[in-house]
């Protein structure tokens, strides 16, 4: 699989910091594209590789803050640090609870900045693997079958082959079979393999006559 640069996206209205970052970031060096607003930012990022957002709290159009929250409700999940001048407990307090990676008052150490950001890539990069992971995983289980899909939803309740086929009214060859289809498709290499898919899938288990007997 291609790695993807990580890009480090800068938004100050303060031409001076933006260029003071840029000039940083560069010198590490990491890929760095600066805005002087949110609206520049939104018409131009294009959010493709693991990246992260360094924002300033106060911008002529409004908060920071207002403007993480804006960006959650649509949809954009991209780790956040924030930076100030005029930063205070409680704006610190918001930012976090909001899930800013790191809140920063100016002046700042080039080195606080530098960690903040790396911890923010880590944590994005971490995030579309896990996002990549579970997209496969819903495509496999696209792949299965209904009478598979049945199967598994049986087998990661607990269920053994008898009473999968007692459940469902096949024989026990039938639900071997379809079994054995199914681990394969998904790529599990084991029952609890498959369990931990299906829960990241949000299968729900099936109710059945054996649930009582199996506690």
């Amino acid at each position: 699989m291609k790695t993807l640069t990580p890009v480090v996206y800068v938004v100050d209205d303060d031409a001076s910091m933006r260029k003071a970052i840029r000039n940083l970031l560069e010198s590490v060096p990491l890929c760095v594209e600066s805005y002087a607003s949110p609206d520049a930012f939104l018409q131009s990022a294009h959010l493709d590789s693991p990246s992260c957002l360094v924002l300033d709290i106060r911008l002529p159009e409004g908060s920071g803050l207002d403007f993480h929250a804006d960006l959650i409700r649509r949809g954009i999940h991209i780790p956040v640090v924030f930076i100030t001048g005029y930063g205070d407990i409680p704006m610190s307090v918001r930012a976090m609870k909001a899930g800013a990676v790191e809140f920063l008052t100016k002046p700042f150490r080039d080195q606080e900045l530098l960690d903040a950001i790396y911890r923010a890539i880590g944590l994005d990069r971490t995030s579309r693997q896990q996002q990549a992971e579970l997209e496969s995983t819903r495509a496999r289980y696209a792949s299965l079958t209904t009478r598979e899909q049945q199967v598994m939803a049986l087998v990661v309740a607990g269920m053994s082959n008898k009473q999968i086929a007692s459940e469902m009214g096949i024989q026990q060859a039938t639900v071997k079979f379809h079994r054995g289809q199914l681990i394969r498709k998904m790529g599990a290499d084991s029952v609890p393999d498959l369990v931990r898919m299906a829960e990241r899938l949000g299968i729900p288990r099936p109710k059945s006559r054996w649930s009582a007997t199996n506690g």
